[in-house]
């Protein structure tokens, strides 16, 4: 078996289907079965019954899970390890969701520039989903993101800092007499209940944006008003471009820490200093609670 076989058998839990994974890997359906087979060969067993919804894990399948996951994973961190750059001891993968990248993963890369130059940085921006399954398999050390999942059996997640969505405005306005040039921004389903709950008259908007710094862009640049991170708009506040919309409610929006309790301890305690730091310079912090995923 190869760590190509590995990564196809995973691709193919994660999905549910043979043609998802060859999209993913980047390759065709023809070589995603060929892996399989090989894979089902040397192993003896059955891994996956197909039909026609998709494909699903055996019995055999189930348990080979985990070793598979041990198995990139390793691998991945002995990649790491033998392409290390010059002067460097150790390789820090780091990633947040689109929305997060600015600023705390932008600090984050200088903070860790400065405090660890021994350690070589990676930093991407992903999907939510995407970033736990790679903080899950290995690939991946560190995850920043909103809404953390309910469930994941090593996975931890720590609170970050604590953020609030504010009502804001480019005129002075109220709650009472927002209209048509509201901009809904995507918070995720949390935000969408409070929301609705809050402003049902606002239940339809003729401008739906999924990714915060757009909708602020078009905000600034057309007028109307939404929802923002409040660290975002205080400038704005100050300078009078945007407006606080009285006697609107905030709504809790919080910043979490992911990572693996079965990732390398050294490594994770100095990229999630480097977090805490970046996260002082935008946000007051809450006392760091972390909580094992059940």
């Amino acid at each position: 078996m190869d760590i190509a076989q590995a990564r196809t058998f995973l691709e193919i839990a994660s999905t549910g289907s043979f043609v998802a994974a060859a999209g993913r890997l980047n390759v065709t359906q023809t070589a995603v079965s060929a892996r399989v087979r090989a894979l089902e060969l040397s192993l003896g067993r059955q891994l996956f019954i197909r039909n026609k919804s998709g494909a699903r894990l055996t019995p055999a399948g189930e348990r080979f899970l985990r070793a598979a996951t041990d198995l990139v994973q390793i691998w991945d961190h002995a990649q790491r390890q033998i392409g290390l750059p010059p002067g460097r001891r150790d390789i820090a993968v780091a990633a947040a969701e689109l929305s997060l990248w600015n600023p705390i993963l932008a600090d984050w890369l200088a903070w860790m520039k400065a405090n660890a130059p021994d350690i070589a940085l990676r930093a991407e921006v992903d999907t939510p989903s995407r970033l736990l399954e790679r903080v899950a398999n290995g690939s991946l050390d560190v995850a920043v993101l909103y809404n953390p999942p309910t469930q994941g059996g090593d996975l931890v997640v720590e609170l970050l800092a604590e953020e609030k969505l504010v009502l804001v405005s480019t005129r002075p306005t109220s709650r009472d007499t927002l209209g048509g040039d509201f901009v809904y921004v995507d918070w995720g389903p949390a935000f969408e209940r409070s929301f609705r709950a809050a402003f049902p008259q606002l239940a339809n908007q003729a401008v739906f944006v999924s990714h915060g710094p757009l909708a602020l862009l078009h905000l600034l640049e057309t007028g109307g008003s939404g929802y923002f991170r409040l660290s975002v708009v205080e400038p704005y506040l100050e300078t009078r471009q945007l407006h606080a919309v009285p006697d609107a409610p905030a709504f809790g929006h919080s910043m979490h820490l992911v990572y693996s309790r079965r990732g390398e301890t050294s490594l994770i305690e100095r990229v999630r200093e480097g977090f805490l730091a970046a996260s002082v310079r935008h946000q007051p912090l809450a006392p760091p609670a972390r909580r094992r995923l059940r």
